[in-house]
């Protein structure tokens, strides 16, 4: 058995240096499945309950969703998509080729452990239902560190799991994602219905009154800060912000036949991002009404008082699904440091410190930031690219740069990514700007800065002096 499986692993074939052969393309429903089955996810029974916790109202909540998961397909379908489809490599090799081997390298370390932070929460999502039986002691929104053996053990576990499915490579990953959305979907919905008549909703009607004055409320928990429509909206269009805006899905959407697959993520944000965060913050607001608003952090116990075994168990596959894409991910990246070592290898090494990071609670209970400040830093990257491809042709300035030229560090991209994100820094010092808001003023920064950038090295430098720092 295990012989056959390291065959498996070693037939594993991730065109990591080369475009996607015409043959191993997929259509718009491989994509469909992919996206509602990682945004379905073990982290929405966090994402759901924490806008509640911060005071969202529910007018706010239902709107700012609405708009703000509409720009995030339009981000995936409009900015990374056109580029994945074109160029058919991965977005770590297409770092490579224009920022040198070096900054990419850099780049890709930042990129890998991001993802294995966010990979570890939703690994910590699943171990919470997986513990239901052995009465596992859970964690507080206001704990940081591990809380008991039981709980790393049992973290161990599902981590191990998750990171063999990721191993198999990206066939297995969308596979089983496609496999468990259209259930994961309906466990979801089925769950926060089951529970209405306990807020007093008894039909349709009693919904809304119910909703604005039980459920979202407008009025934090004690110790959280108060959650506004700007804060829903710029959340929902940026919590991946690392995967559209920042480019990380070249890696997967260069499978797609067409750039159109690049909408196919609406099945992730309209169904995960939309229904599911709204069915999750039901659950926990009749949680708190049984539990007189205790801060625990239960995702798993909460799916089992509202659909039992079913719950727990949808619990446990949404934070599979989503982890495994995402530990795939940090793969390619890490792969692309070590490119001697095979991929399967290196996701393994991936998946060992995506489980031990999930063992810290913290990386759940801060979720909402963490995803906000990861999306910041890998964003800069994404406007570098996209100005690459795009404008750099148009005003003649040479595209792929250390590709063309041998370059193992380019200084215009290392500047702009260090820049923009100093300028995050400085914005939110002395504004006062909160995390959520800053992704769209950094956008628009790291765009100046690159244009401006290349057109100071490369028209003042001219290819004999890009010649002698290639031999230096």
């Amino acid at each position: 058995m295990f012989k056959k499986f390291k065959q498996q692993l070693q037939g594993v074939q991730e065109f990591e240096k080369t475009p996607i052969p015409e043959k191993n393309r997929k259509g718009w429903w491989s994509f469909l499945g992919l996206y509602a089955g990682e945004h379905t996810a073990g982290t929405e029974f966090v994402i759901g309950p924490l806008f509640v916790a911060h005071g969202a109202s529910a007018a706010d909540l239902v709107i700012g969703l609405l708009l703000g998961n509409l720009f995030a397909v339009l981000s995936w379908a409009l900015l990374c998509a056109p580029i994945a489809t074109r160029e058919r490599i991965t977005l770590y090799f297409k770092i490579e080729k224009i920022c040198g081997a070096h900054l990419a390298k850099a780049y890709n370390l930042v990129n890998g452990l991001m993802f294995c932070f966010l990979a570890g929460s939703m690994i910590a999502v699943s171990a919470t239902a997986v513990g239901i039986p052995f009465d596992l002691p859970l964690a507080k929104l206001s704990d940081w560190l591990p809380t008991s053996f039981s709980w790393v053990l049992t973290v161990a576990v599902v981590g191990i799991v998750t990171t063999l499915i990721a191993m198999l490579g990206y066939d297995k990953v969308a596979r089983f994602s496609n496999i468990a959305a259209p259930w994961l979907i309906l466990v979801f919905l089925a769950a926060a219905i089951a529970v209405l008549p306990e807020l007093g909703v008894t039909r349709v009607g009693d919904f809304w009154e119910t909703a604005t004055s039980d459920i979202w409320t407008g009025e934090p928990l004690p110790g959280q800060s108060k959650f506004t429509f700007w804060h829903i909206f710029f959340f929902a269009w940026f919590c991946n912000m690392a995967m559209h805006i920042g480019m990380s899905d070249l890696s997967v959407l260069r499978y797609a036949k067409t750039w159109k697959a690049g909408f196919a993520s609406a099945g992730g944000m309209y169904v995960g991002h939309y229904f599911a965060w709204l069915a999750s913050g039901i659950l926990y607001a009749v949680f708190l009404s049984k539990n007189q608003n205790s801060l625990e952090f239960a995702p798993g116990p909460i799916a089992y008082y509202a659909a039992g075994f079913a719950g727990a168990f949808c619990v446990i596959v949404a934070g599979i699904t989503t982890a495994n894409p995402t530990i795939y991910r940090a793969g390619l990246a890490v792969q692309s440091v070590l490119p001697k070592s095979s991929t399967w290898k290196v996701t393994l090494i991936v998946g060992l410190i995506t489980t031990t990071a999930a063992c810290f609670p913290a990386l759940v209970m801060q979720l909402l930031n963490f995803v906000a400040l990861y999306g910041l830093v890998l964003m800069p990257m994404g406007a570098i690219i996209f100005i690459d491809f795009w404008v750099y042709p148009r005003i003649g300035l040479r595209s792929n740069l250390a590709a063309l030229s041998g370059l193992k560090w380019n200084w215009t991209a290392a500047l702009t990514w260090i820049l923009t994100l100093v300028a995050c820094v400085l914005i939110n010092v002395i504004a006062g700007t909160e995390i959520f808001f800053l992704g769209l003023p950094g956008w628009f920064a790291a765009v100046v800065l690159y244009v401006v950038f290349g057109l100071l090295f490369q028209k003042k430098k001219g290819p004999r002096v890009l010649e002698i720092e290639r031999n230096l």
